[in-house]
């Protein structure tokens, strides 16, 4: 039975029109966005975010039974479906021309009103309360021209970006903006005119400028362009690169700005070095090496394997390593998260020291290793599980390293014999 907490489904949106596997378990209503969530059961994801996050159940709505991870994982496939099954319907319909929302007049006013006056905030505001009302109105604002105008709005602060109301009008643009592309899917228009080099700039600005809500909006936009293969080649390497860096990961180390700002900025980061690895350099230069360590302590898990896999990223460069290795927490940072998070934090964490190991493996490194644990930590992951790329990695540590280990009296004789140390070879 459904909780009081969600409206009741409109009899006639829950009509058989259109297949029961398509429908959310919640609302009862078709699926734009399906998610699996620990228990197998497919939802839409605002319903079942509402349900675990707002109202902080923890049993499946479906099911009743106890959740124990809140991992919410995007089912593509139910979604590739559901958009094919969308596609033959609109196929069958005899008339395609488009159809114009409750809100089209409204849309229609407030642009036009946007476009003739300086004054933009109070009409943006309104706007994006209407955009917010679903999918059928997100497309008639597109019709209506909605996202050019929004565009230029925000490229006006390169224009005046010491004029206040400029700028305001700049921050409610982007929150239009933001709303817009979270109904949307695809959209290559939209990601065409955000890909321009005024709309990077103007987007750069809000991200070192802008409120916490701003900032928000401006990563989520980043992310869609990432998530587009936009080529960031010469925006951060020629153009603001360095200042581009700095400002996402101001967010990232301050989580009072704004929590998921902090989360997407992570994210953000992941989806341009994992692309470039020219864009690391410039990571690398703005402090991201020093400012990860210097958080990884009192990060939570997700966090936690976010940021391994980032510092992971830069040591795959000469310049990432040599900054890990020459900060004072940074070999006792890494340390602490093996074997302490989870197994894919582990393998990213022995990945980082094998790097370590093979390219700067200086005396003070070897024995910070041994001294915080990490020899220990390593010689029982050799006993833990089946052969893997994780443990390979391990034994090539010891075959380039054990020799030197031996020497110090700190080293754990009680394992001296341990995975063959004593013989030829691990």
């Amino acid at each position: 039975m459904l909780s009081p907490m969600f409206p009741q489904p409109n009899p006639s949106s829950t009509a058989m029109d259109f297949p029961v596997d398509f429908r959310c378990p919640i609302s009862m209503e078709l699926m734009q966005d399906p998610v699996i969530i620990s228990t197998g059961v497919t939802y839409e994801r605002k319903n079942i975010e509402k349900w675990l996050f707002s109202y902080n159940n923890k049993t499946c709505p479906t099911t009743m039974q106890r959740i124990n991870s809140f991992d919410i994982t995007p089912n593509h496939t139910l979604k590739r479906l559901i958009l094919a099954w969308q596609n033959e319907e609109a196929a069958r319909s005899c008339d395609s021309r488009p159809v114009r929302s409750l809100k089209h007049d409204e849309l229609v006013s407030l642009l036009a009103t946007m476009e003739s006056t300086p004054f933009k905030v109070n009409s943006l505001k309104k706007l994006r309360a209407i955009v917010g009302l679903g999918h059928e109105v997100k497309d008639d604002f597109m019709r209506c021209g909605g996202v050019e105008v929004l565009v230029q709005i925000i490229a006006q602060i390169l224009v005046e970006s010491s004029d206040f109301v400029a700028f305001t009008a700049c921050e409610e643009a982007l929150g239009v903006l933001h709303q817009y592309l979270y109904l949307s899917e695809d959209d290559e228009k939209t990601i065409q005119l955000l890909s321009k080099p005024e709309s990077i700039k103007s987007l750069a600005i809000m991200l070192q400028r802008g409120s916490g809500e701003a900032r928000f909006c401006a990563v989520t936009i980043f992310q869609k362009l990432a998530q587009a293969d936009y080529n960031w080649k010469k925006f951060v390497i020629q153009d603001q690169g360095f200042e581009f860096f700095r400002s996402l990961l101001e967010l990232v180390s301050d989580d009072q700005i704004c929590t998921k700002a902090s989360a997407s900025a992570l994210e953000l980061l992941i989806e341009i070095l994992g692309s470039s690895k020219k864009s690391r350099l410039k990571a690398i230069e703005a402090g991201a090496v020093c400012i990860l360590i210097e958080l990884l302590p009192d990060s939570n898990r997700s966090k936690c394997e976010k940021m391994l896999l980032l510092l992971k990223l830069l040591c795959e460069c000469a310049e990432g390593r040599l900054a890990l290795v020459e900060h004072g927490l940074g070999i006792a940072a890494i340390s602490k998260k093996l074997l302490h998070v989870s197994s894919a934090a582990t393998k990213i964490t022995v990945k980082i020291l094998w790097l370590i190991c093979s390219y700067h493996p200086s005396e003070r490194v070897l024995e910070e290793m041994l001294i915080l644990g990490s020899v220990k930590k390593l010689l029982v992951l050799l006993h833990i599980g089946n052969r893997s790329s994780t443990k390979e990695k391990v034994v090539k540590i010891f075959k380039l390293h054990r020799n030197s280990w031996r020497q110090y009296p700190c080293f754990p004789w009680e394992l001296k014999d341990y995975s063959g140390l004593t013989n030829q070879s691990c």
